[in-house]
């Protein structure tokens, strides 16, 4: 306990720095304008642009690949200034901040709630690896889509963190550990993705965040994968890996003993786990599919242990992560509370289901919807390079073709963990049944 309460003391002792810096960089970017365009004059090609804040007017030109017609008004925007313009106030792009809601984007904000929430409570991850491409694949800007998931997932996360708790499966040391470091990564990954959208605007945010979607979603999903199929030849008996072990053997001070995980191990170890957790939580509001594996793979601790902690974890990163984007004005609050409603529901259930099914099941939902989503993210990445003229203009035809490859695949996601998860839940439970069954006979017998 004196160790975990040194731990918290260092980060307590560093928390006025970040939050100093948080509020300094508390709104959008010097070149980022946030506001309504309330005029539009086709002649000299200019807007009127009033900023959000102050309701100050500032006349904006608009650039020459930009029609005027195009210009939505009297809507929340991000307007990029482009600063190598020749003269000033000339846009680079424009972002609408909270899309128009209809009944289909409303039901399907749900659904992708109460899947996200299932997988949440099942393997760890809040989820956001699914919600947050679905979310821009409905039209929500990449920024606006991290925050407000971010700003949902720790409500979520606390009650399935409770759940696995009461299961016995949560270390909540463990957890406090990774999540003190984790702080200071959401503070990292936030720089990164502020800086991101000051340079590069609205598209090469959703670049960004679209091609670590894809890189670490492939190398991490894979990886995972692999190790499941040679779990289930195994028999579904997970040991620790080499990494782990070597890890263990670490004697620097101090040393910690972590009672429901079994393990004993440098805190220095779980150091870079926690900040690479919040970082990428930050950045693209994923930090669970960083964070169990590292638990697994690194410190040593089983799927079913490691999934549970990363939900103490992603409850206090969210926490920290929706205060720094709530002072961006990042977050449209309909989509946290869509997302919310239904995932608070899944997530119990999830958590549920992590008590009849065998280890490697865990790490075999987590690969597969992991590998497909990267798919889903991978066919955005021509749009958005064309988008910032990095590469020949692709036709609108073969653009329609890649945005239902992206939904099409990100609905396979969405449906093949829900049925993975459902249907290991049916077996499992039957096979306790069967199992309590059998052992009353015998008792009466």
């Amino acid at each position: 306990m004196k160790k975990l309460l040194l731990i918290c003391m260092f980060v307590l002792a560093i928390l006025p720095v970040l939050t100093r810096s948080a509020i300094a960089a508390g709104g959008p970017p010097a070149d980022i304008l946030k506001g309504v365009i309330t005029e539009v004059n086709a002649a000299d090609r200019t807007v009127v642009f009033e900023k959000g804040a102050t309701k100050e007017r500032l006349t904006l030109a608009l650039p020459a690949e930009m029609k005027p017609e195009e210009v939505r008004l009297h809507k929340k925007v991000l307007v990029n200034l482009d600063k190598h313009a020749s003269a000033p106030n000339v846009i680079k792009d424009i972002s609408i901040m909270f899309m128009d809601m209809t009944l289909s984007k409303l039901l399907a904000l749900l659904a992708i709630g109460g899947i996200g929430g299932l997988l949440s409570g099942f393997i760890g991850s809040g989820g956001a690896f699914v919600m947050t491409p679905a979310m821009m694949s409905l039209g929500v800007p990449g920024a606006v889509a991290v925050a407000s998931n971010m700003c949902h997932k720790f409500p979520k996360a606390m009650v399935g963190a409770y759940k696995r708790w009461k299961y016995g499966q949560a270390d909540v040391k463990l957890g406090l550990v990774m999540a003190a470091t984790a702080i200071i990564g959401v503070q990292i990954g936030i720089t990164i993705q502020k800086y991101i959208l000051k340079m590069f605007g609205g598209a090469g945010s959703n670049l960004y965040i679209s091609a670590v979607f894809m890189f670490v979603l492939v190398f991490v999903g894979g990886y995972v994968f692999l190790d499941a199929l040679k779990l289930a030849k195994g028999g579904g008996e997970a040991k620790v890996g080499k990494l782990a072990l070597r890890m263990q053997k670490i004697n620097i001070p101090p040393m910690i003993h972590f009672k429901t995980a079994n393990v004993t191990i440098s805190a220095w170890v779980t150091v870079p786990v926690g900040v690479l957790t919040g970082m990428l939580a930050a950045t693209i509001a994923v930090g669970g599919f960083v964070g169990v594996p590292g638990m697994i793979y690194v410190v040593g601790v089983s799927a079913v242990v490691a999934s549970a902690t990363e939900l103490i974890i992603a409850f206090v990163m969210g926490a920290w992560g929706s205060v720094q984007w709530g002072l961006s004005g990042l977050i449209d609050i309909r989509l946290s509370l869509l997302l919310l409603a239904t995932s608070l529901i899944g997530v119990q259930l999830g958590a549920l289901g992590t008590t009849y099914v065998k280890d490697y099941i865990i790490k075999v939902v987590m690969a597969t919807t992991m590998l497909i989503v990267a798919v889903s993210r991978g066919v955005k990445v021509p749009g958005y390079l064309a988008d910032l003229e990095l590469i020949q203009p692709i036709a609108p035809s073969t653009i329609a073709v890649l945005e239902s490859i992206s939904f099409w695949s990100l609905l396979l996601a969405l449906g093949s963990a829900g049925l993975i998860i459902v249907v290991a839940m049916i077996k499992g439970m039957s096979a306790d049944r069967r199992s309590k069954s059998t052992v009353t006979g015998v008792q009466h017998g």
